[in-house]
Formats: structure tokens, sequence, C-alpha cells
């Protein structure tokens, strides 16, 4: 194959490389003979010796064998299993040099993808937080059993290894007891915990969220079958222990999967779902709500989402992809009408729900997709003046971006939350729209996640 002659590197080779940049995966990024090899916990600036890992015809990858220079930057990782667990990539760099990588990620996207000149942009500071730890008010932790004992965390990096958290560095404390707890419930009433090999038992999954403002709680049991052996008991010392719990429910998830919950929901103890609070704003949180997972960084988003909108009380915004409403809601004070629409009905009956609930009533939520539902509301004489986009990390729906470019609003805001999908996309829509500026925001500290909140503007002005 002549790709493979290409490579000038050989499986097990040991040789010096320097790091540039930090990749998407959060890999140190450096070049040997003009090839491109990726080096897990590597940092942009350091000269490291490594061992080639695996030869791909586009690349090496590669592991650290030696650091002869070191980043001024690395630090200690807080976390006893950071190198086996893979949930976060940067704890090992100092974080206000994190918020400097993340920008540079959204850049090399940009160069990468589209035909701008990124020199040129507006690609602000990224938006950090004051403290980058305990911030995530979910966790969703496997369970697994040696010797007896309940284990409860996540699968290990590329493999099938579970690996027991006891303490996680990026949960919030009060998810991090109740897993602890409850893991300790089941543990001393001997509960069948199932078993990925052999396929028996009957509790797979844990999930615990918080409402950090409202510091209630949820426990979420995802089982195998709806029988849950010695279900009172469980559910009486899980309110004995934990006094902030206010919503107990189970899951049914039988299926062979890697999806977290299953079709089935019901409750076993209190009410369905806990309330959070976001800025003036009250919502409503049920097992299978999607909602963002830092709810400080989240208020410091929609903030950076109102000023790119810049509202004036007259116009129009549709809020596309609005899940259960959050972002409309926003900014539905300051806008004359905000519409919504998702192609989940439940997240639509959530976004009335909570759009009622506020008293807010210059709101209309449909379920259906954008593509469609928008050409209908143009046809019958609504045209919106800003289109906010917050799609999946697979970036809007490609008859989306046509809609767009038919309509035509005069801005659109794209809030990404990932830099790749949101390059790809600024390049089909450049033909009559500019990019006013990127602004990112870290929703992830300790992980190369990245969200950003980017302006375009219509280059053609619209005269009624």
């Amino acid at each position: 194959m002549k790709t493979e002659q290409n490579i000038k590197i050989q499986l097990h080779q040991t040789f010096p490389l320097t790091i540039k940049r930090i990749g998407i995966n959060g890999e140190g990024v450096g070049y040997f003979k003009k090839q491109v090899v990726f080096v897990p916990g590597a940092l942009p600036g350091e000269e490291v010796v490594v061992e080639a890992t695996k030869i791909s015809p586009k690349f090496a990858e590669a592991k650290i064998k030696k650091i002869r220079i070191k980043s001024p930057f690395r630090v200690q990782p807080p976390c006893p299993v950071y190198e086996k667990c893979g949930g976060c990539q940067l704890q090992h760099l100092r974080y206000d040099q994190q918020l400097k990588e993340k920008r540079d990620i959204v850049i090399q996207s940009l160069e990468r993808h589209t035909k701008l000149e990124v020199n040129k942009l507006d690609i602000r500071e990224t938006i950090g937080m004051d403290d980058p730890w305990g911030y995530r008010n979910k966790s969703s932790f496997q369970l697994g059993q040696k010797d007896g004992k309940v284990l409860a965390g996540l699968y290990g990096l590329n493999s099938h290894q579970l690996i027991d958290i006891e303490h996680c560095a990026v949960q919030h404390s009060q998810t991090t007891e109740a897993t602890a707890k409850v893991k300790k419930i089941l543990e001393e009433l001997s509960i069948p915990i199932y078993n990925e090999k052999t396929k028996k038992g009957i509790v797979r999954t844990i999930v615990t969220r918080v409402g950090v403002q409202t510091g209630e709680l949820q426990v979420v049991f995802i089982t195998t079958q709806k029988e849950l052996p010695k279900k009172e008991l469980i559910i009486e010392e899980i309110q004995k222990r934990l006094s902030h719990v206010k919503s107990i429910v189970q899951n049914i998830n039988g299926q062979k999967t890697s999806l977290i919950f299953g079709e089935e929901t019901f409750k076993l103890a209190g009410e369905e779902f806990i309330q959070e609070t976001l800025g003036d704003l009250q919502f409503e949180l049920s097992a299978r709500t999607f909602f963002q997972l830092n709810p400080v960084q989240t208020v410091k988003l929609y903030n950076e989402v109102k000023k790119a909108a810049d509202l004036t009380s007259h116009e129009k915004v549709v809020d596309a992809y609005c899940g259960v409403g959050t972002i409309g809601l926003w900014l539905a004070n300051q806008a004359a009408e905000v519409r919504g629409m998702d192609i989940i009905p439940e997240s639509i009956e959530d976004a009335k729900k909570n759009a009622k609930r506020q008293g807010i009533t210059n709101t209309k939520y449909v379920p259906g997709k954008a593509e469609e539902v928008l050409p209908k509301w143009v046809k019958k004489g609504w045209k919106p003046d800003i289109i906010v986009v917050d799609p999946p990390r697979t970036g809007m729906d490609n008859q989306l971006i046509q809609t767009i470019l038919q309509v035509k609003p005069e801005k659109l805001i794209y809030v990404s939350c990932n830099p790749s999908t949101l390059a790809k996309d600024i390049n089909l829509l450049i033909s009559k729209y500019e990019v006013k500026y990127i602004q990112p925001v870290d929703m992830f500290p300790q992980t190369t996640h990245v969200e950003t909140v980017c302006l375009l503007t219509s280059k053609i002005k619209v005269i009624e």
C-alpha cells in the first residue's frame, strides 16, 4: 500500500519529539520527519522521548518514555485514577493554561475546516471558572462487584474494566456522597448487581443528580427488570441516610446497549423531579430530562447568548433544538416573541410547562424539525430576526443550514459543543453570513471539551 510507504515511523520505535499543541482529544501533538504523532499526557513546549504504539496511514500514536524538558504548566493531577479513568484529559495542565489551549482548539478547527483567514477573526479569551472542581451536577456510575464489595464507577480508557471511583474531583460533593451511600445500602442488603459478562443480576447503574442552587437530590436506579428485591428497605435506608433526597426513581433497561436509560421510568418515592434554578428561572428536572451539567457556567454561557442577541424587545427569535426551552426562556423577557422546536415531544411539553411556571407568555413551542417547521412559519408571514441554534455534537442538520440561508435572519447565534462541527457548519454559512466573533466558554474544566458562542450576521441587510 502506497500510503504505508510514506510512514517513516516503525511500531515500538523510540524517538525524540517536541510537542507543538494539544489535540482535540487532549493528546500532545508533535511532528517526526513531517509525520503527525499523538502522545497522550504530553504538553505543548515539552521535549519528550516516546515509543510508537500504533501506526496509521496518516498519523502515529506514541507513549511517553521520558520527559526531557517539562512544561512550566505541568501539575500533579489530584485524582488518583486520573490516568486509568479517561473521564478527564487535562488535570495535568494548570487551569489558566487549559483555557488558552481550549481557545487554540477552536482556532485549529477553523483552520482545518474553513476557508476563513482565522488570524483576522475575533476569537475571544475562554471564559473560565473561579473554582474548576466539583462542578458536575449529575453522575452516572456503572455498578460491578468484587469479593462481595459493590463497585461504582466508569469503564477504563479503551477497556472494559470497571474503575471504582470513590471520589471524583469534578463531581459535585452531594452526588459523590449519594453514590457512596447507595452503593453501601445495596451491598448491605445483598442486592444482585448486574454482571456484564454473565448478563445476570439486576442493578446496572446508579444515576445521581443534585439541584446545585436548591440542594435537592435525585437517585435513579437503572435495572434490568421491574422487580427490585427489598425495594421498600432500599427506599427506607436512602431516606434515612440522605437528608436532601427528594426523588427516588427506577428506570428499566434490559437491553444489551451502551445507552444508560431504557424507555420505562417510574417513581419509587418522593417526587418525579427535582427543582433547579438558573438565574431567575426555575426548572423541574425529571430523571431523563437533559440539563446542562455545569449550572455555574451555564449562566455565563446563556448570558453570552443574550449579549450576542443584543435584544431591544422588538425581535422575533427562533430557538432551534430548544430542548426544555432554557435558552429561549433566558431571552424571552427582552424579545417580542420566542418560538422553539425540538424533535423530542417530551422536551416540548417541558418547555411549555417551564414557560408557564415563569409566567412567560410570549413563547410558542412545537415538536418537529426546525428545517420543516421554520419554512411553514415564514410562508404564513412570520419571519425571525434572530435564530439561535444549540445542536448536538454532530452539528447542524444540512437541511437546516440550507433553510437558514433561504430565510436569512439578520443574526444567527450558534452555540456549539464541538469546534470541528462548528467550523464545518460555518464554512457552509459564510456564503451569506460573516463571523462577528467567537466566544469560548469552559463548561467542563479538566477535560478537552469547549463550548462556544458564535455570532454570525447577514452580509445582506434585509430591507422590509
